[in-house]
């Protein structure tokens, strides 16, 4: 008798640790980027909190402290924690398209993963325009790589499908976006679809955006916007012009971002070169300039913006659109960890906001949805993950149709212009950083880029 409950007792142990290992981790994993993702946005937003009470009581501080902070985000980042730079989305890909142990090793380790937060924080703190959506997925992809060392004998498939699942659970718990979770690890992370990683991606989204939820509420990222059941008689007109225009605007901020060579002054590439710091903290100013021009307005990721404008609330300026691509490009040139997704959807929302001279029938929150899922697709040139966020952040089944054609019309459009942003700057990170020429400029399609650029990996 003694004999089997002893036999039985060390068959349930180790099935109970085949379940651990099998399905526990994996859990663990994705409730802890939950957590992470709702406490790192509720960071962001205090963060930029306290520089709007700033700058309202001193209109004028920006010049001081946006220089500053963008200063000491690139010597901190440049100087301890090469591989956070950016949006982290090229540094996920290039540890999905490589052997995964090394690269991960390289750029997920768990000090990127605290530089990530801390260095984008101060970021915010200073103006600067960066999203968090982006630095989550690298966050959640961190979290769940480093879940490995809970496996006896982790190999190269289990560590693909925690970062594969940790960043696409980054990206649905940042913008409580489930369905473009999972797009976006097919689309943009992998171009490809495996089945055996389904279960998986899909259960850590499920688990994240549980977390989620039961942190922040049910919510839709942008509101809900009223599409109704008619639409203009010059709808389709809107959607190719949006499209061709948005897809321009995408266009040239790739080509801009790849092709620094090409536009940037010698001397201006040499400061970048001999004194980064520097460089930063002229961007940090021309970045204040031009917010200051602009009311405020393009300080910080958008966020404030983009929904005042689908809510009737804001009135910004023709110019908005073009004065946010200046301090986004600036923002990404120096290589601040930072995002573009939500900038991006600002941009857009201010190209909607200007076609509406164009189009004054058309509903004005229509027309900004339009120019929302047209810019980011043709920045990303992910057609499909652009609509799938754009229509789950502003609850709109009713435009799912006008959505995908806007989101194609762009992104082959921006493709005339420059090849995929997140896969062109996710080359570098095939090599190791340390590996790399200490010229500030690697070959990028034939041409040369600063390397602010290319830690960059601009967002999310």
């Amino acid at each position: 008798m003694i004999r089997a409950l002893r036999s039985l007792s060390a068959i349930t142990a180790r099935r109970t640790r085949g379940l651990w290992r099998r399905y526990g981790i994996f859990w663990l994993g994705a409730i802890l980027v939950g957590l992470v993702a709702v406490y790192y946005a509720r960071l962001i937003d205090w963060g930029f909190a306290l520089f709007s009470a700033a700058r309202s009581e001193h209109p004028w501080l920006p010049l001081a402290i946006t220089p500053a902070a963008a200063a000491l985000c690139v010597f901190v980042t440049r100087r301890f924690f090469r591989g956070s730079e950016g949006s982290g989305i090229p540094q996920v890909i290039a540890v999905l398209h490589g052997p995964t142990a090394a690269a991960g090793a390289r750029l997920l380790t768990l000090r990127i993963l605290v530089a990530k937060i801390a260095v984008s924080f101060v970021a915010i703190v200073g103006g600067l325009t960066i999203g968090r959506e982006g630095p989550t997925v690298q966050i959640g992809a961190a979290l769940m790589f480093n879940m490995r060392r809970f496996y006896p004998r982790s190999n190269s498939l289990i560590e693909r499908q925690l970062v594969l699942a940790g960043a696409a659970a980054g990206l649905s718990a940042a913008f409580n976006t489930p369905l473009a979770g999972i797009v976006f690890a097919i689309e943009e992370l992998t171009r490809s679809f495996e089945a055996r990683a389904s279960g998986v991606l899909i259960t850590g989204i499920i688990i994240a955006g549980v977390i989620a939820l039961g942190l922040s509420g049910n919510y839709t990222y942008f509101g809900t916007i009223q599409a109704g059941a008619l639409f203009p008689r010059f709808f389709l007109v809107a959607i190719i012009v949006t499209g061709i225009v948005t897809g321009i605007a995408g266009g040239v901020f790739c080509w801009l971002l790849l092709n620094t060579s090409k536009w940037i002054p010698v001397s201006l590439r040499h400061l970048h070169a001999s004194r980064p710091v520097v460089f930063a903290a002229l961007c940090g100013f021309i970045i204040a300039i031009v917010g200051l021009l602009a009311g405020g307005t393009t300080f910080g990721s958008g966020y404030a913006e983009a929904r005042g404008l689908l809510e009737g609330r804001e009135q910004l300026s023709m110019f908005y659109p073009l004065l946010k691509m200046i301090s986004m490009i600036g923002s990404y040139l120096p290589g601040i960890p930072g995002g573009i997704f939500a900038p991006s959807l600002s941009i857009g929302a201010g190209f909607g906001n200007v076609l509406h001279t164009l189009f004054p029938r058309m509903s004005l929150p229509m027309l900004i949805a339009l120019g929302m899922v047209g810019y980011l697709a043709a920045v990303t040139q992910s057609p499909i993950t652009a609509f799938v966020i754009v229509m789950e952040m502003i609850d709109g089944h009713a435009l799912v149709i006008s959505l995908m054609a806007t989101a194609l019309v762009s992104s082959r459009v921006s493709r005339l212009f420059a090849p995929p942003l997140y896969e062109a700057l996710s080359e570098r990170y095939m090599t190791p950083l340390e590996k790399l020429a200490p010229s500030p400029e690697v070959p990028e399609g034939g041409e040369k880029a600063p390397a602010g650029t290319q830690d960059e990996a601009p967002q999310k």
